[in-house]
């Protein structure tokens, strides 16, 4: 069974975590491997993605996605706390490019209605502006202030 998280998606909308022990019983139910021999592939298989990376190096999964690293410039942010301004350093990301077949199967299909509400989309997948209200009255001063 999944446990649920602290997404921030509205239940029922990958509002749950899958961990890698589930992964590890759902690929051997399904492969007729044991436990231990999925485990140790599955780890090196993560281990070796991770030191790709590190070295630099491009991960295509064709159908799947693309790993690759990639330079953030360094920028100056600033200390919401005390408003200082701080020198945030050039740092290495790990970003990721969807493929085709995932793109298919997530990132294409229509949102249910009963979610595009929540999540500020009428029916048809456009976005849903908030009707303006009028601006309060100014405030009234005393008729003898000063100002």
């Amino acid at each position: 069974m999944s446990k649920a998280s602290n997404s921030p998606n509205p239940p029922g909308f990958g509002a749950s975590t899958v961990t890698k022990r589930e992964l590890i019983s759902r690929i051997a139910e399904k492969t007729d491997q044991t436990k231990v021999a999925v485990k140790e592939t599955l780890q090196c298989f993560l281990d070796e993605i991770i030191s790709e990376l590190a070295a630099g190096n491009r991960l295509e999964f064709r159908e799947f996605g693309v790993f690759e690293v990639r330079v953030r410039a360094a920028r100056v942010a600033q200390n919401p706390r005390t408003l200082e301004k701080v020198m945030v350093p050039a740092k290495r990301v790990v970003k990721f490019k969807v493929g085709r077949s995932m793109r298919a199967a997530i990132c294409d299909q229509p949102v249910p209605p009963e979610l595009a509400a929540t999540l500020g989309e009428d029916e048809e997948g456009e976005s849903v502006q908030p009707q303006e209200q009028p601006p309060p009255p100014p405030p009234q001063d005393p008729p003898n202030s000063p100002f």
